[in-house]
């Protein structure tokens, strides 16, 4: 029987996966990606003549890889250096003085215990069982399926786990939910932040998101070398498994079939396969940027429902002041209008600010040389409608430079607008979603359950990355597609029985 031949578009981490799961397991692979490097969102961009991350910052879920390495034959650990955090991040408000969220969960309830009540301490342990309960639930009926059901998931729980699968808290929003464990509002915006880790806001998110604080709490990783090198071993090892990886190479449509699918690149190049993963965001095909033949492949993803997008600053510079660790966030004094002003479609004038300090782990020592930061505000997905000027952006780093010094922070020299990347930058990045970095957002019970699963609408077509299920996040992309190649491998080979 001839090598059967799958086709992958796009070589962020979900594409990535799949290939390397596929030639690992001795299909013939093709992988298309328009950029010059592998990532896709875990990009690298360049400044003061060093490469930084300049996308997701955060690896969680190692296992999830280290399974996925291990089906094909390869230790991830191996391939993959990495370092445990012992500080999750640290968090100020209004002040240096700060509080680290330890990733030992006694610790971590002590410290809250002194940097804010006893109460809270004692919340802490609720919300740590309750979070992991969340996660126990759905990590193998929901996280893992293809495509998940409401009515599905009930099914598969049963009368023994029905307590369980409501205890989730599926109809109840996060925010609310977060002050039967916290008092303290300062811990309600630590905690409800978790949702931006899906691009969704904490007031409109369902409390289910509050299984990402025990994802977290189970292991943050640093990736020795930046989380562009996930991205470049996995490629390598697609590679030494037989894939071609073609990059610079455009796609302009893409033409299902049950037996014989194709691709036609921007040069008029047709390339036939057995079948096509697609891992870019879906609403590129629904907007008719892959052609006409694709366009009922997937839902359309309304503008009202797309993810937060992001301002970001890279830069090389010195900062002075509170120390940082790898992951620090500083908080707004008036959380909810952040989200009020993404709603409005406008930048946000008081911003809760994220830096990730790409040369340091735990260790927060002064330091006098320049450093590599990245640093991050939310913003609207309007890429695709309206840019923001130069004023505008200025005005922006202005709130950010005003709300890190309030923490006791100096940045020396300053970010400028050649370093940042707006949201029309970052739908140039991801054709068709106004900039939005995490495809739907999870704002209602139902939206999780209105995400694409990894077997399109069309026949030949399947897709990977975080705009379908599971979601967003290195680890879900990565997952959505690991379990893409492994659905492409049961209907390829039950095709050929």
């Amino acid at each position: 029987m001839a090598q059967r031949h799958v086709i992958i578009i796009g070589a962020g981490i979900g594409g990535l996966m799949a290939a390397m799961v596929l030639a690992g397991r001795g299909f013939k692979v093709t992988l298309l990606e328009r950029a010059a490097t592998p990532g896709g969102k875990m990009r690298q961009l360049q400044d003061g003549g060093r490469a930084m991350d300049a996308g997701p910052t955060v690896f969680t879920l190692k296992p999830i890889f280290e399974e996925a390495f291990a089906s094909v034959g390869l230790d991830f650990d191996s391939c993959v250096p990495t370092q445990r955090a012992q500080i999750l991040a640290r968090h100020a408000w209004d002040s240096p003085d700060c509080f680290d969220l330890h990733a030992d969960i006694a610790q971590a309830r002590d410290t809250i215990g002194t940097f804010f009540s006893a109460q809270d301490a004692q919340g802490f342990t609720r919300f740590c069982t309750d979070s992991a309960r969340v996660w126990n639930s759905l990590k193998s009926d929901f996280v893992r399926a293809p495509k998940p059901s409401f009515m599905g998931l009930l099914a598969s729980a049963g009368l023994r786990g029905l307590p369980d699968l409501l205890a989730v808290s599926p109809f109840q929003r996060l925010w609310p939910s977060l002050g039967s464990y916290f008092k303290d509002p300062r811990l309600q915006q630590l905690f409800g932040r978790y949702a931006t880790y899906v691009g969704s806001s904490p007031f409109l998110s369902p409390a289910t998101l509050m299984l990402i604080a025990h994802v977290e709490q189970s292991g943050v990783w640093m990736i020795e070398g930046g989380m562009h090198r996930l991205a470049q071993v996995c490629a390598d090892c697609a590679r030494a498994f037989g894939a071609i990886i073609r990059y610079q190479t455009h796609v302009d449509k893409i033409i299902p079939h049950t037996q014989q699918p194709q691709v036609v690149l921007a040069n008029g190049e047709k390339l036939t396969a057995d079948a096509v993963i697609f891992n870019g965001d879906v609403s590129a095909l629904s907007q008719g940027l892959l052609g006409p033949d694709v366009l009922g492949a997937a839902a359309p993803i309304a503008r009202e429902h797309r993810s937060l997008s992001a301002l970001t600053w890279t830069c090389n510079t010195k900062a002075t002041g509170t120390g940082l660790v790898r992951h620090n966030v500083f908080f707004s004094s008036a959380y909810k209008n952040e989200f009020d002003a993404v709603r409005q479609q406008q930048l946000i004038t008081d911003p809760t600010v994220y830096i990730c300090a790409q040369d340091r782990g735990d260790e927060d020592d002064a330091r006098s040389e320049a450093e590599r930061l990245l640093i991050l505000i939310n913003a609207p997905a309007t890429g695709d409608q309206q840019g923001f000027n130069d004023s505008e952006i200025e005005t922006s780093l202005r709130a950010v430079m005003q709300r890190l010094h309030r923490c006791g922070i100096e940045l020396d020299p300053q970010p400028s607008r050649a370093t940042a990347t707006t949201p029309e930058g970052f739908n140039a990045l991801l054709p068709g979603t106004g900039g939005a970095l995490y495809g739907r957002s999870s704002h209602g019970w139902r939206a999780t359950f209105e995400r694409d699963g990894v077997r399109s609408k069309l026949p030949g077509l399947y897709f990977a990355g975080g705009s379908i299920h599971p979601g967003a996040g290195v680890p879900m992309a990565a997952l959505s597609g690991w379990t893409s190649a492994q659905c492409v491998i049961k209907d390829l080979t039950s095709a050929s029985i």
